[in-house]
């Protein structure tokens, strides 16, 4: 092994390093305060683990009323979140990837200024237009604008997913007897499903932890993070650790959940 190789191992080991201690950290600082209790958040330095950790901030938290009804709200506009954008996402990915159309590239531009249009400037239209429509302090309404903040970054990721995918295969397909959609079906999604995964994952997080829209269109069925920033505001720090600690567990479990997608994706991307 040379120099240079064994330089450029010890640089990507050092990055890998320095970008786990850099994920990881705020974690564990979260983890350690809500579990410690309230000596182990003024306590510096930190110890390493809490040592003879005390529940009673995580169960003073999950005794809170409304804590799991909000938490149930959360899942049930993270699920609807998904489906809504990946059902919009998929197809406008698939066109932008299999059809040649003018404006294609203005198109994927003005996607991705859709994100950078400020949600506090529609929040009173929002309001009125969901009143009107009967969807105000519903998770459904909230799961409305969630998927219009999560449907650019499903299109662009199922779009360059899709570009990835030989025609041929759909092609061969059709020579079969299969039509356009089943080809679909048949072919290109179960190829593609790596990459779903992703912007499935990209949708809940988003849809989970999104707090404006969220405390501006409930009132009683709020979610949790809505629920939390008018409840814990006020609280000790250690009941906000807590808070925090419960809502990053439901992340973290769905994203081990389609881990083997997630990483399969890499060997799409690089055929």
């Amino acid at each position: 092994m040379t120099g240079a190789t064994r330089s450029n191992r010890a640089l990507l080991w050092t990055g890998v390093a320095v970008l786990c201690v850099w994920t990881l950290l705020p974690i564990y600082l979260l983890a350690l305060g809500a579990l410690g209790g309230r000596e182990i958040v003024a306590q510096w330095p930190k110890p390493l683990a809490p040592f003879g950790a005390a529940f009673e901030a995580l169960k003073t938290f999950l005794a809170i009323e409304g804590v799991w009804r909000a938490a149930w709200v959360s899942i049930k506009a993270a699920a609807m979140t998904m489906v809504m954008a990946l059902a919009l996402g998929m197809p406008a990915g698939y066109a932008l990837a299999r059809f040649r159309f003018r404006g294609a590239g203005a198109y994927r531009v003005l996607i991705l200024m859709t994100r950078a249009f400020p949600v506090a400037i529609l929040a009173l239209p929002l309001t009125v237009s969901f009143i009107r429509l009967g969807v105000y302090d519903t998770p459904f309404g909230v799961a409305l604008v969630h998927a219009v903040l999560a449907t650019p970054f499903a299109t662009l990721v199922c779009a360059s997913l899709f570009m990835g995918i030989p025609k041929e295969l759909e092609e061969a397909a059709w020579v079969f007897g299969c039509s356009r959609f089943t080809g679909f079906l048949r072919v290109v999604l179960p190829l593609a499903l790596p990459g779903i995964a992703a912007a499935s994952i990209f949708a809940f997080v988003l849809s989970w932890n999104e707090v404006f829209a969220a405390s501006v269109l409930t009132v009683r069925q709020r979610t949790l993070t809505a629920y939390l920033l008018s409840v814990l505001s006020e609280s000790p720090l250690h009941l906000q650790f807590a808070g925090g600690l419960v809502l990053i567990v439901p992340s973290v479990l769905f994203i081990f959940l389609v881990r083997r997608r997630l990483f399969a994706m890499w060997g799409i991307g690089n055929r």
